[in-house]
């Protein structure tokens, strides 16, 4: 059977994930709705040559120009104000470099778990979100 991952949030608006071993995404609808957790994502993880492998030398890096155009953006999402997970949201599904969307991915699932942005930036692993990394705190400090 494949393995899913999933995505839902509780009646309560917490989010969780998981993985799932299943016969389809039927089933993990059913399961999740079981345990009062409602589906917004759901994905085939992959199986024999269909499942993801992950080399780390051969991932792309996040330019710094994607960076300055993803930060110009959210800027300008804000100030016509957008929610910030909204935003996150919509420039990660926009992204077509896979490590960015999955580093934009990341930051807006621990914002919407209740990390501050500043705090999500800090869980990034990669370098090439430096610049952004330190230009979010004062904000943060401005803004409370």
């Amino acid at each position: 059977m494949p393995i899913y991952k999933w995505e839902g949030k509780t009646a309560k608006g917490a989010a969780k994930k998981g993985e799932m071993e299943a016969p389809g995404e039927a089933a993990i609808r059913i399961h999740l709705r079981q345990q009062n957790i409602i589906p917004t994502k759901i994905e085939s993880k992959g199986k024999g040559l269909n499942a993801n492998i992950s080399l780390p030398f051969l991932k792309k890096k996040v330019k710094q120009r994607s960076v300055a155009i993803f930060t110009r953006q959210l800027a300008t999402m804000i100030d016509a104000g957008l929610p910030l997970v909204q935003s996150l949201e919509v420039l990660s599904s926009q992204q077509e470099n896979k490590v960015f969307k999955d580093i934009l991915r990341q930051i807006r699932e621990d914002v919407e778990g209740g990390s501050t942005f500043a705090g999500a930036l800090k869980n990034i692993p990669s370098p090439s979100m430096n610049c952004t990394r330190t230009s979010s705190s004062p904000v943060r400090k401005a803004g409370s």
